[in-house]
């Protein structure tokens, strides 16, 4: 470890994490939380609920890193082993606290809730800790001052873990890792390509550091996370320089700043313009409305959307006519584009988005092979319309396809504001 520098690890406690069916997403609000004061997260492990197991990932972790969070298995079950890992780890004894038992049989009864018989064991407190209690449920945490290194150990639900972090973990780092902070930035990006991005932005590489800049691509959206550290003033005053010059390269693709995605930056527009969308999805089947209405505020320019997955529904609810479905198929320019000037209609919107395509794995042909997506965007200036073969599985097309809409609409949104 660099004797300027704090370096932190994860360690995920629990056997269902090793499985493909539960991601250990808690490691990803805590390496955003520490990064905020200078502390980089060096080092993830998944362990599953072995004594054995944790001990060592433990013992592994401390030598090398001056910050250890550790996540999950301080439950009252069988499998919850985590205090008897972390003890065996420091050499640490375990008592158990009456006071603990009575602070937890509290947490029951504010629930309406008999203490189940199991529960006595969240109430055993190992040496020399200090104990973060749980206002979200009902498992303390614990925290270790190791001559200078910290051990923090919280609760796996996400719930209750970032509720313990903000108000326990990140006010101590505050002392112990003075005048660190790092910050950060991310533009969002619609319309481009992992490779594209790299190649714009690499000349400015030896100006800010690479090291200082992260390129996280998805599916139809790339984000350009862009970070500074020191002081906290010229941190922020070196940030705002770094994004001024990164904005003036990436000119009309960048789509907004710390946004959540395309959807907030469609719903944003809008909304400052007291306008309204609506959408009718064959292919990504609502997908394009999920992502619309998870930003709060939609429905002030939200108004609604249909699944036209048949071509009845696109015929009769969307008013896309016969002819044209019979003529160019339903997979088409000209059905997309009636698509979005339909619903735009129907739903007495000022922007319409309008999807069809073959998401797969069946369905294809070679003039139309699986993959294939129209979208169109229809506003008060007129319809546009654009179409792509996406690579991927079936979910990767629709993810493909939902990103690729709402950046034609943000674009177009733009040009009209011109």
């Amino acid at each position: 470890m660099s004797e300027d520098r704090r370096s932190a690890a994860c360690l995920a406690v629990g056997s269902e994490l090793l499985g493909d069916e539960k991601l250990d997403r808690n490691s990803l609000t805590i390496t955003r939380a520490l990064a905020g004061y200078g502390i980089a997260v060096d080092e993830k492990r998944v362990v599953g609920d072995d004594v054995d197991q944790i001990a060592t990932a433990i013992r592994d972790l401390l030598a090398r890193h001056d910050l250890v969070v550790v996540t999950g298995g301080l439950g009252p079950t069988a499998d919850d082993v985590t205090r008897d890992g972390v003890a065996r780890a420091i050499d640490r004894t375990i008592s158990h606290s009456e006071e603990v038992e009575r602070w937890v049989r509290d947490r029951y009864a504010s629930r309406g809730r008999e203490m189940p018989v199991y529960a006595p064991a969240m109430a055993r407190v190992i040496e020399g800790s200090r104990l973060l209690l749980n206002n979200r449920g009902t498992a303390p945490g614990m925290l270790f001052d190791l001559r200078g290194r910290l051990l923090v150990v919280l609760p796996g639900p996400p719930w209750e873990m970032e509720e313990m972090l903000e108000r326990d973990l990140l006010p101590e780092l505050v002392l112990w890792n003075p005048g660190a902070v790092r910050v950060r930035r991310t533009l969002v990006l619609g319309g481009v390509f992992e490779s594209d991005v790299e190649e714009s932005v690499r000349h400015l590489y030896d100006r800010f550091g690479r090291e200082n800049v992260s390129i996280l691509a998805s599916y139809g959206m790339v984000r350009l996370v862009l970070s500074a550290e020191g002081e906290e003033g010229s941190a922020r005053h070196h940030l705002d320089v770094m994004e001024r010059a990164f904005k003036a390269v990436l000119d009309e693709d960048l789509a907004g700043t710390d946004v959540t995605g395309l959807a907030e930056v469609a719903i944003k527009e809008l909304r400052q313009r007291g306008q309204t969308l609506a959408t009718a999805e064959s292919c990504t089947g609502g997908l394009v409305s999920a992502r619309l209405t998870e930003v709060p505020g939609a429905s002030d320019s939200f108004v609604g959307g249909v699944v036209s997955y048949s071509n009845d529904v696109k015929e009769h609810q969307l008013g896309v006519p016969l002819p044209v479905l019979v003529e160019y198929g339903a997979v088409s320019e000209e059905v997309a584009r009636a698509m979005a000037s339909g619903v735009r209609s129907r739903l007495a919107a000022d922007w319409g988005i309008g999807i069809t395509g073959i998401a797969g794995p069946t369905g294809g042909t070679e003039d139309k092979p699986v993959g294939l997506v129209h979208w169109a965007v229809a506003g008060p200036g007129g319809v546009w319309a654009e179409h792509r073969v996406f690579p991927g599985d079936r979910s990767v097309v629709r993810e493909w396809s939902l990103n690729s809409a709402l950046d034609l609409l943000r674009r177009r949104l733009a040009a009209d504001a011109t």
